[in-house]
């Protein structure tokens, strides 16, 4: 515990992580839990109710320098709230002998042309099998960050459901450019990131932007949303019609920021959700109604959202080369698009 902090109930150790708010007016009366929730900075760091209850409930919160155990406490305007929140522990994955496509490596970096189905990470109901699991075996020693890290060489991520091309970092000096370049999101460095997105209807429009702050859902917090700016963090993606089928069609986006599950929702959002996306287009499942029987039997058999992650281009963080890779649809959805385009 930190010097003079003896007095209060708060679990803190140097390496904690601490987040500190104010309760404003509007959130008066509100349960512990439940404000903690929809707090913008603890939805990013991945905090679920769930766990931000067990942590109140091991003593690593304060309210106004006291501690506080009550997860369904009610909270007055003005309430100092404080909350500790531990390191996680590192994984140690293992290598395991899993094909990769790799269409780049060099001493520093690979990227890879991940298929769907294949989780990137290991986390709880996917600890092993994952990408993780395959660069461990494919790069040994040299990739980054072994023996700490819980995402060794990982600097973004793409759905497990969602194919297409990733860059992984296999030096210490590579991650960190890299983490830098993901962080300014295209900004001010060089980075392309370019999904190829089926979705339902066509848009009224060739080209748009989507400005629209994404968080948590309130209630369904498996899925996230597009909410009020003050409980979301910015998302903005911009998106051109590549071609129309009638009752679908393929759209290009482009991110210029990078929020979990961002295009699936802000397509969903303006009234087009993906092909095959279960969490954010099932109400447009009936939409298959409206095709021919080729393309319906495409998207029944799709089992998975269609989205591809197809172009990826970013200057190297070690060489200073600038880099441009390209993904073609994998076979899928391939065949989704010629089913479409001949219905």
């Amino acid at each position: 515990m930190r010097e003079g902090a003896a007095e209060i109930a708060l679990i803190e150790e140097e390496d904690d992580i601490l987040f500190s708010f104010e309760v404003p007016p509007e959130a008066a009366g509100a349960r512990l839990d439940r404000f903690l929730a929809e707090r913008p900075e603890l939805v990013a760091a991945h905090l679920s109710r769930t766990r931000l209850k067990a942590l109140i409930e091991d003593g690593r919160l304060t309210i106004g320098g006291g501690g506080a155990r009550d997860a369904s406490r009610r909270l007055a305007a003005g309430d100092s709230v404080t909350l500790a929140v531990p390191p996680p522990e590192p994984a140690e994955p293992q290598p395991e002998n899993i094909p990769l496509n790799v269409v780049f490596e060099d001493a520093h970096l690979l990227v890879v042309d991940k298929p769907a189905g294949l989780v990137v990470h290991p986390a709880h109901g996917h600890e092993t099998g994952t990408l993780v699991n395959a660069l461990l075996a494919h790069c040994g020693a040299s990739l980054s960050g072994i023996g700490g890290v819980k995402k060794p060489g990982i600097v973004h991520r793409i759905d497990k459901d969602t194919s297409g091309l990733l860059v992984v970092a296999k030096t210490d000096a590579a991650h960190k450019g890299l983490s830098r370049l993901f962080e300014d999101h295209g900004r001010k460095l060089h980075l392309v990131r370019e999904y190829l997105a089926f979705v339902w209807g066509a848009p009224e429009r060739r080209h748009g932007v989507i400005e629209a702050p994404i968080g948590r859902h309130s209630t369904q917090r498996e899925k996230m949303a597009v909410v009020p700016e003050e409980r979301g963090r910015e998302a903005v993606t911009h998106w051109e019609l590549v071609e129309s089928f009638g009752p679908a069609s393929l759209v290009a986006c482009q991110l210029e920021t990078g929020r979990t599950h961002q295009i699936r929702v802000h397509l969903a959002h303006i009234g087009h959700p993906l092909i095959g996306d279960a969490t954010y287009g099932a109400g447009f499942k009936t939409k298959t109604a409206l095709l021919a029987p080729a393309a319906r039997a495409a998207v029944e058999t799709l089992g998975r959202q269609a989205l591809h992650a197809a172009s990826l281009g970013f200057m190297h963080p070690v060489t200073r080369e600038e880099l441009m890779f390209e993904s073609e649809l994998p076979q899928d959805l391939a065949a989704l698009q010629k089913a479409l385009a001949t219905s």
